[in-house]
């Protein structure tokens, strides 16, 4: 199974976010911001497939849900949409970090990291 991103379950969004992490300093939580400019999920012929419920971050291991979903408008038109996955333990860091490993693999993705 290869590891996705969904706002609709069942309908894979193609468009790869940019994702911002931060870490509390003892490494125990944190949080992901998604941001996707121009995802799929906004396209006109994606209205009559149902409402955006939430966040899904799929892989072999099951699903991640987050309901921190926000739709960027410029001019009255909605162009990005921004997610906040809170990461409340180390093993849910450990987690979303398996997930986010699968997901750039799938996708070919790779980590910069800030300094």
């Amino acid at each position: 199974m290869t590891a996705t991103i969904q706002f609709i379950q069942g309908i894979n969004e193609t468009v790869i976010p940019e994702v911002k992490l931060t870490r509390s300093r003892d490494g125990s939580t944190g949080t992901a911001t998604f941001r996707f400019n121009g995802p799929d999920i906004l396209k006109s012929d994606m209205q009559d497939k149902g409402d955006i419920t939430g966040m899904y971050l799929n892989d072999e291991e099951g699903s991640m849900i987050t309901k921190e979903v926000n739709a960027k408008f410029i001019n009255g038109k909605p162009q990005a949409i921004e997610s906040i996955y809170i990461i409340k333990s180390p093993k849910d860091w450990d987690r979303f970090m398996r997930f986010m490993e699968r997901y750039a693999n799938d996708n070919k993705l790779s980590f910069t990291k800030n300094n």
